[in-house]
C-alpha cells in the first residue's frame, strides 16, 4: 500500500506524449496521402485529402496515373478505377498505423525509463514489514539495494528484486535504490516514509464576530508523521453550508451564519485522511452555544492624583465584534495587589471603565476584564495583564531648627572614672585608699624574720 507517483508530473508527461503521437501520426498520414495526389496532363486526380476520395474529374480515363517516383498504374481500363484507389487507401493506412506503432514502442520506454529515475513515494504503517520491489524486473533478478546512499544495515532480507524489511519505525525513513547486478545500472528509487493511521480529529467551534459567522478548527492528538489531509462539512438544516479556508492557520475554517436565531442545530463534521487510512469525528452544537467574544483590548489602569487607594481603570471592546450598538457587551473586572493571592470581582453593564476604590496604598496591582454577550454565549478569555500603583504622596523634607549662627563652645570629653579594684587591708586613715608599693610585703616579711 502507499504508492503515489506525482500525479500532476505524471500527467503533464503523458499529455505531453500523446499530443506528440498525435502529431508525428497525423503528419505522416497526410503526407502519405500527399503523395499519391498529382496532376497528370493537367487534369486534377483527386481532392486535397488525397486518394481515398472520390475522384472528380472524369477525364482521368485512359490516362497514366502519376506520382514523384513515376508512373504508378499502367491500367487504362476505366474498370479499374475503384481497385486502384482502394489499393492507395490501403497503402496511405498501412503506413500511418506503423509510424502510431513505432511512437507508441518509444513512449513506453522511454515512460518505464523515467520511472526508474524519478524517486516514487511508498508510504507504510509503524511496527509493520514492508517490501519494496526494484522497478519491473522479474522474480529471479540479482539486485543490490542502497538507503540514503550507504548499504541498508537495518534488519532486512532479499527476494529477487525485493527488499523486505521487518517492523518498520520512523528510523527505516530515507531514500531507497536498487541496482541490478552485475552491472550495477539504477532501475528504482523508492522514497519509504514510515506513519500511522490518522485517529479522531478533536474539533471545536467558536463565533467571536456574532451575529456575522463563527470558525471551526481542529488537530490531531497525535502526529501521523506523513502527510494528512483534511475535509471539513458543514450543515444546517439539511443544507450544506460553504467553508472558507483561513488564510494563517491550516487547520481552521470559517462559516458565515445562514440565518440569526436559528432553532436549528449546526453539525460540523472533520475527517482526516492519509496514504493508510482515514477517521472522522462531528459535532453538533446550537447557535447561542457557541458565541464567547474576544478579551477587551487597550486596558490601561492610572493613580489617581491624591488619591492613595484608588485607580481608574479603562479598555475598548474586542475589534472583532462586529456589532456593540445592536449585540452589547458586558465586563468582568478582576483585580489584587501582587502580595496577595486572592481577586476581587466587579460585574460591569456595558461600561468600558470603573474606578478601584479599595487599593491598598503604594502596593502594585494586576488587572485583568473579560467580555461576554448581554445574553447569550459565555465569557472571553482574560484580557493581557496590566500594572498599577495607586498614588502616593511624596515625603516631607524635615528641615534642622538647630541656629547655626552662635559659636558652638569648645569642649572636651571627661575622663574615665578609675573602675574600683579589691582592698587587700583595712580602710585608710581619713578614708582615702593608698595603694602599697610592690616592695612593701617583701620588707613586712624580713622585719618578721628578724625579729624571731
Amino acid at each position: 500500500p502507499g504508492n503515489t507517483p506525482p500525479l500532476a508530473a505524471a500527467a503533464a508527461f503523458w499529455l505531453i506524449c500523446l499530443h506528440a503521437l498525435f502529431v508525428l501520426c497525423s503528419s505522416s498520414g497526410h503526407q502519405q496521402n500527399r503523395l499519391f495526389f498529382h496532376r497528370a496532363n493537367g487534369n486534377s486526380l483527386g481532392t486535397e485529402e488525397g486518394p481515398c476520395l472520390q475522384r472528380k474529374d472524369p477525364g482521368y480515363r485512359g490516362r497514366t496515373l502519376v506520382t514523384e517516383e513515376g508512373p504508378w498504374l499502367q491500367r487504362k481500363d476505366p474498370a479499374s478505377r475503384g481497385q486502384s484507389q482502394a489499393n492507395h487507401c490501403k497503402m496511405a493506412n498501412l503506413g500511418t498505423s506503423l509510424c502510431c506503432v513505432v511512437l507508441a514502442a518509444v513512449v513506453v520506454a522511454y515512460a518505464q525509463r523515467r520511472s526508474q529515475l524519478v524517486a516514487r513515494n511508498q508510504y507504510e504503517r509503524m511496527g509493520s514489514d514492508v517490501t519494496m520491489k526494484c522497478g519491473f524486473l522479474e522474480d529471479d533478478a540479482s539486485v543490490s539495494w542502497k538507503v540514503n546512499g550507504t548499504d541498508v544495515r537495518a534488519r532486512h532480507r532479499l527476494d529477487g528484486p525485493r527488499l523486505v524489511l521487518t517492523h518498520v519505525d520512523l528510523g527505516h525513513n530515507g531514500l531507497y535504490s536498487c541496482f541490478q547486478n552485475p552491472l550495477g545500472e539504477r532501475r528504482d528509487t523508492i522514497i519509504l516514509r514510515i506513519g500511522t493511521i490518522p485517529r479522531e480529529p478533536v474539533v471545536s467551534c467558536r463565533s467571536n464576530t456574532y451575529p456575522k459567522g463563527f470558525y471551526c478548527s481542529w488537530h490531531l492528538l497525535q502526529p501521523t508523521n506523513i502527510p494528512t489531509e483534511f475535509q471539513v462539512e458543514v450543515q444546517h438544516n439539511r443544507r450544506v453550508l460553504d467553508v472558507q479556508k483561513d488564510h494563517v492557520h491550516k487547520y481552521k475554517i470559517h462559516v458565515l451564519f445562514p440565518e440569526v436565531f436559528s432553532s436549528f442545530p449546526y453539525r460540523v463534521n472533520v475527517t482526516a485522511t492519509n496514504a493508510l487510512g482515514s477517521a472522522s469525528y462531528a459535532i453538533s452544537f446550537e447557535e447561542s452555544s457557541i458565541v464567547k467574544p474576544d478579551p477587551p483590548e487597550r486596558v490601561v489602569a492610572t493613580p489617581i492624583p491624591s488619591n492613595v487607594r484608588r485607580l481608574e481603570v479603562s479598555w475598548t471592546s474586542p475589534s472583532s465584534w462586529p456589532e456593540v450598538d445592536s449585540f452589547p457587551l458586558k465586563y468582568f473586572l478582576r483585580y489584587r495587589p501582587l502580595i496577595k493571592d486572592q481577586w476581587q470581582h466587579v460585574e460591569l453593564s456595558e461600561s468600558t471603565s470603573h474606578t478601584i476604590t479599595d487599593a491598598i496604598a503604594g502596593k502594585e496591582y494586576i488587572i485583568q476584564v473579560a467580555a461576554k454577550d448581554t445574553e447569550i454565549g459565555t465569557w472571553s478569555d482574560w484580557s493581557v495583564a496590566v500594572h498599577a500603583t495607586p498614588w502616593m504622596d511624596q515625603p516631607k523634607q524635615i528641615t534642622s531648627t538647630t541656629d547655626t549662627s552662635e559659636p558652638l563652645l569648645e569642649t572636651k570629653p571627661s575622663p574615665q572614672p578609675a573602675s574600683p579594684e579589691p582592698r587587700n587591708g583595712g580602710t585608710p586613715v581619713g578614708g582615702a585608699y593608698i595603694p602599697l608599693p610592690f616592695s612593701t610585703p617583701l620588707l613586712v616579711g624580713a622585719v618578721l624574720l628578724l625579729s624571731m
